[in-house]
């Protein structure tokens, strides 16, 4: 029999953990808390791109100013670091260094999808070469590939940089990651960067509560894919005493926090605008909370992502921005026809976005498709 034929506790329908996914991902509402505060809260923003991390604290904090969040990233608060997934997130510094000890087993794991490059590399020398480099001056991938390679001429170019950066803590110094400032990929290690290692590992316990603080109700299989890891069945078995269970509507056992916030199904989400690579949609191994079926797959195409927007808590198209010298256009695609009063709420989110201190202070046109409407 099978795990979630086992399931016990109150089922929960979708709609229902909707609501309580938006309620933990500070979309509901607005909020007061400290860009740092949220980060932390969030476990971190997904930051493949320069800009993500900046529009999704916009759609989830009240007055959200950028240059506050960028000037965390300067002073080192916030840093850029591959964790979670094997991808780039923007974490506080005490996560960064928790975290990415926590998932550096992954991160291991990860070396024998190009093994075959790395044939005859001594791993161990690798990370110790390539850690005095990028310490004795930060430096990009392609730039520590070519010393690598002067000891390891026969190895995949490729192969070894990626090495590199699963066996090491390697952070993008700023000012990549600075608002409206341009900066390539340089990287040194996370404690170089930080001047400290006094961070001890994070917990899989303690991890497992914060996750379902930020993205509960949640499984098993929720968290794995979120995070990287496996084999936490018997973490979650271990917190089970303290926890509330309960099922998704396919029978699924979903964990969750006993005090956590789980508004009625039928509570007003409002629209929202969200960046590319928004966590919201990758935490899940089931995203049905919040990607109808039907709409499954369509914010990809290849290795490029679609900023999104939701309406009534649920993905309901992508949006675009264009930066021109003297004017902005927003254009949405909504995968299925908006009511009339579904547009006026989207377009006064966008017209909060683009007035407000995200904006360029610039005329702006929002529109559908090739029908645009002049602000």
């Amino acid at each position: 029999m099978t795990a979630a034929k086992k399931a016990q506790g109150p089922v929960l329908t979708t709609r229902a953990l909707n609501r309580a996914t938006l309620e933990r991902q500070l979309l509901l509402r607005r909020h007061t808390m400290k860009p740092a505060g949220a980060v932390a809260h969030l476990l971190g923003l997904q930051a493949q791109n320069v800009k993500p991390p900046y529009y999704a604290l916009a759609a989830r904090l009240d007055g959200f100013d950028p240059e506050e969040f960028s000037g965390l990233m300067a002073s080192r608060e916030l840093v850029r670091i591959v964790t979670m997934r094997s991808t780039i997130h923007t974490h506080t510094a005490d996560d960064a260094l928790a975290l990415r000890r926590l998932v550096q087993p992954a991160r291991t794991r990860e070396l024998n999808l190009f093994r075959k490059g790395l044939a005859g590399v001594d791993l161990d020398q690798l990370a110790v070469q390539a850690k005095e480099l990028v310490e004795e001056q930060p430096r990009t991938l392609k730039q520590l590939r070519e010393v690598l390679l002067e000891t390891w001429p026969d190895a995949d170019p490729q192969a070894l940089g990626l090495a590199a950066r699963c066996l090491l803590p390697l952070v993008q110094i700023t000012p990549r990651g600075l608002w409206r400032q341009s900066g390539g990929v340089f990287l040194t290690t996370l404690t170089h960067w930080l001047g400290r290692d006094d961070e001890p590992e994070a917990s899989p316990d303690d991890t497992v509560l914060r996750y379902l603080g930020a993205f509960g109700p949640a499984s098993v299989k929720d968290f794995q894919t979120w995070s990287g890891l496996t084999r936490m069945r018997e973490v979650f078995e271990r917190l089970r005493p303290g926890l509330s269970a309960f099922r998704d509507e396919n029978g699924v056992e979903l964990f969750d926090l006993p005090d956590a916030p789980r508004p009625d199904a039928d509570t007003p989400a409002p629209a929202r605008l969200l960046p590319e690579f928004d966590n919201l949609l990758l935490s899940h191994a089931d995203r049905s909370r919040v990607v109808r079926p039907e709409h499954k797959g369509r914010t990809w195409a290849g290795n490029f992502a679609y900023s999104v927007f939701l309406i009534d808590g649920f993905l309901a198209g992508t949006w675009a921005m264009t930066e021109e010298k003297d004017r902005v256009t927003v254009t949405f695609e909504p995968f299925d026809k908006l009511t009339k009063s579904q547009k006026a709420e989207l377009e006064a989110e966008a017209a909060q976005l683009l007035e407000g201190p995200m904006g360029l202070g610039l005329p702006y046109d929002i529109g559908y498709g090739q029908v645009v409407r002049t602000q």
